[in-house]
């Protein structure tokens, strides 16, 4: 009949917006994505294939970001990831006008005043990256592995306060979840509750 054409077209257009609208999993690849970083340049998270890359959603005017800014723990973090040769992505999901946006230029100076430390600072104020990722506060941790797959995404540790005084006892899921890699082990706590402010995406995006 002649409408079950523009049926089938219609129910395979409405499977390709729901594949496309769906949460990331740990064990399947991670969503692929194209973004300008701080300094103008494009890339790709393919770019890394063949490395563990680490996206941190983030967002300076946070108190739940400062907690981990203010007491080096981000820093820290960064570091070591990079000595190990892991690429962190810092990804700033904030729309322009809510709390968060800034330049490529500003987010540069809040690295250096911060003395962080990532791979690039991923400028993301469309939502387009976050929303692939399902990022829901910041900060919001995933990690990727070498072959492109999904292995944590959650949250940073195991305090879900803004209080810096309780980084020193928290259970670092990333690290431990880095640490795991590196031993070629699975990860041993794949998926955490992640806590923080509400990216604050684009309305009506």
């Amino acid at each position: 009949m002649s409408f079950l054409k523009p049926l089938a077209m219609l129910l395979a257009s409405v499977a390709m917006t729901a594949a496309a609208s769906a949460a990331p999993e740990v064990g399947k690849p991670a969503p692929d994505f194209s973004a300008t970083d701080s300094n103008g340049k494009a890339m790709k998270l393919s770019d890394y294939r063949g490395k563990t890359v680490v996206l941190e959603w983030t967002n300076d005017g946070c108190p739940y970001v400062q907690k981990h800014y203010s007491t080096n723990n981000i820093q820290a973090l960064q570091k070591d990831a990079a000595a190990k040769g892991v690429v962190w992505l810092s990804v700033i999901s904030s729309a322009p006008g809510e709390q968060g946006a800034v330049s490529g230029a500003d987010a540069n100076k809040l690295n250096e005043k911060r003395g962080a430390a990532p791979a690039a600072v991923l400028l993301d104020p469309e939502g387009k990256v976050g929303r692939a990722y399902d990022a829901r506060t910041t900060p919001h941790m995933f990690i990727v592995n070498g072959d492109g797959t999904l292995v944590y995404m959650g949250g940073i540790d195991d305090k879900p306060t803004a209080t810096a005084s309780d980084v020193k006892a928290a259970k670092n899921y990333v690290r431990a979840a880095l640490d795991d890699l590196a031993a070629g082990k699975p990860v041993a706590t794949p998926v955490t509750r992640p806590y923080g402010c509400s990216v604050k995406y684009k309305h009506g995006s």
